[in-house]
């Protein structure tokens, strides 16, 4: 196949900040529709006011359609989570362990105290996303989303069972079973978690635009999240997790966490489809799966991505005075998006 048209796709998990790079990478994502974007700025979105002109400020640096999402703290407020989401102010509420990444110190410490907030966005049919990693430090990195499954996730489920969730930027085979136990339940799966495992950031020398959190792991995990994706099971789908961080920030001595993905993830992602000899099931996994979990249409506009000679794409994106890496997968990437209409 040299040529695939699907439907628009959306991203359910897109990082833009705010401010100047909020400015640089917000047109980057010009190939979606719609986004969830990430609450996680400093200080944190916490209240559907602060939503509402977060979303103001994304439309105007380039950004069309976002679907906006509140911070869960330990001090929100349930009626405003419930009327933010009833006003169309917000698409779901996003659940940080704290400390689990960047920017989630003012995250959930202690689940008891969220209860009261859960119980009521389960009873006003309130989407959850998780970043689904416990912030133990006596548990290895490696590990952490396979401990949060145990620890965190399965009681929550037992506690709120009509509660929906979506577990975020799944990377393991212990994941994917667990979403496939429990229908009903979605999970998006990112770009580099597709294309890389943990000997491409650690072999020959330590990558740091691979590393992000949850962190690479294991290829034998990385073999389930590609089988999970290009498996047409709708309850996995695109969620690119595109984090932009100053490339400064990327290369130095303790570097921040995060791959920047959004503007060549339809490429890589083909890549990837066509190398599992799934290019059929592309347009489920990025543009049929998602809205089908949070209630929403289908874009009726299509994308059509072609291949051809390898694509150079830009090293960096640089504007408005912020300088960020793209994510390079270190081998030629062939396809391109060639309209969008």
């Amino acid at each position: 196949m040299e040529k695939l048209t699907i439907r628009r796709p959306d991203d359910w998990h897109l990082h833009l900040r705010d401010g100047d790079m909020l400015r640089a990478v917000a047109p980057e994502s010009r190939h979606f529709n719609r986004a969830i974007i990430m609450p996680n700025l400093v200080p944190p979105v916490v209240t559907g006011a602060q939503a509402a002109a977060y979303r103001e400020r994304v439309i105007a640096a380039g950004f069309a359609n976002p679907l906006m999402t509140l911070y869960l703290t330990e001090t929100t407020d349930p009626a405003d989570v419930v009327q933010a989401h009833a006003d169309g102010v917000i698409a779901a509420v996003k659940l940080y362990p704290a400390g689990a990444t960047t920017n989630s110190a003012s995250g959930v410490s202690n689940f008891e105290n969220v209860r009261p907030v859960l119980a009521a966005m389960e009873e006003a049919g309130v989407p959850l996303c998780l970043h689904g990693e416990v912030t133990d430090r006596s548990i290895d990195i490696f590990d952490r989303e396979a401990a949060f499954l145990d620890k965190v996730l399965t009681p929550l489920r037992t506690a709120h069972p009509k509660l929906k969730l979506t577990l975020e930027h799944v990377t393991t085979a212990d994941a994917v079973d667990w979403v496939r136990a429990h229908p009903g339940v979605g999970a998006t799966i990112t770009v580099q978690h597709l294309m890389a495992n943990r000997n491409d950031m650690l072999a020959g020398g330590m990558r740091p635009h691979f590393y992000c959190l949850p962190i690479l792991k294991r290829s034998t995990h990385q073999e389930s999240l590609r089988q999970a994706a290009t498996s047409g099971d709708a309850q996995f789908f695109l969620g690119t997790d595109s984090a932009p961080h100053p490339t400064h920030a990327k290369e130095s001595s303790c570097c921040s966490a995060g791959c920047f993905t959004a503007t060549h993830a339809l490429p890589l992602l083909a890549h990837v489809f066509e190398e599992e000899t799934a290019l059929d099931r592309l347009e489920g996994f990025a543009s049929l799966h998602g809205p089908a979990h949070y209630g929403l249409p289908v874009n009726a506009d299509r994308i059509t991505l072609s291949k051809g000679l390898a694509q150079n794409f830009p090293e960096r994106v640089e504007a408005h005075g912020q300088s960020v890496t793209l994510f390079d997968p270190g081998h030629p990437i062939h396809w391109h998006v060639e309209a969008c209409a």
